[in-house]
C-alpha cells in the first residue's frame, strides 16, 4: 500500500502487540522528530551554581551589590556558592568572617535554604544556597 502511494510504512510503536506503522513521508517524520526534541530541550532549566566571593573587611556598599547579585542568582532558580576568602592577618579573627557569614545568610533567608552550615577549608569560608521552592 505504502509503494502504491509513493509513501514509506514507518513503524511508530514498536513495543506494543501489533507493533502500530504509519504510511508517511520518513523523512518529514524524522524532520519533526527531531524538532519536536530541540523544543523540549530549550524548555528544560538547569541549575548552575553560581559563585559569589567576600572579603570580610567589606564595605556596606559593596555587600549591598554583591547581595543584590546573589538574589538574582536565586530567583532565575540557580544555587548560590558564597565564598569569604581570607588574606594574610585576617586569619587572626575568623570570627568577623563568620559574622558577614551569618549576616549575608540571615540576608538571603526568605528567598533560599543553606544546604549546609558555613565550612572553613584552608584560608577559604565557603556554603552553598539553593533556592526555595515557588509557590503555585
Amino acid at each position: 500500500m505504502a509503494e502504491e502511494v509513493g509513501l514509506d510504512l514507518v513503524e511508530i510503536v514498536p513495543t506494543s502487540t501489533p507493533p502500530v506503522c504509519k504510511i508517511m513521508n520518513f523523512g518529514k517524520f524524522r524532520y519533526d522528530q527531531t524538532k519536536r526534541e530541540k523544543e523540549n530541550k530549550k524548555a528544560q532549566h538547569q541549575i548552575k551554581v553560581k559563585e559569589v566571593k567576600f572579603k570580610p573587611n567589606i564595605d556596606d556598599h559593596d555587600l549591598e551589590t554583591k547581595l543584590r547579585q546573589a538574589k538574582d542568582f536565586l530567583l532565575k532558580g540557580n544555587k548560590v556558592k558564597i565564598t569569604l576568602a581570607f588574606r594574610g592577618r585576617e586569619m587572626m579573627h575568623p570570627e568577623v568572617g563568620r559574622a558577614l557569614m551569618t549576616k549575608v545568610c540571615d540576608e538571603l533567608a526568605e528567598i533560599s535554604i543553606a544546604e549546609a552550615p558555613p565550612s572553613m577549608m584552608g584560608r577559604i569560608l565557603s556554603t552553598v544556597l539553593s533556592p526555595k521552592a515557588k509557590k503555585k
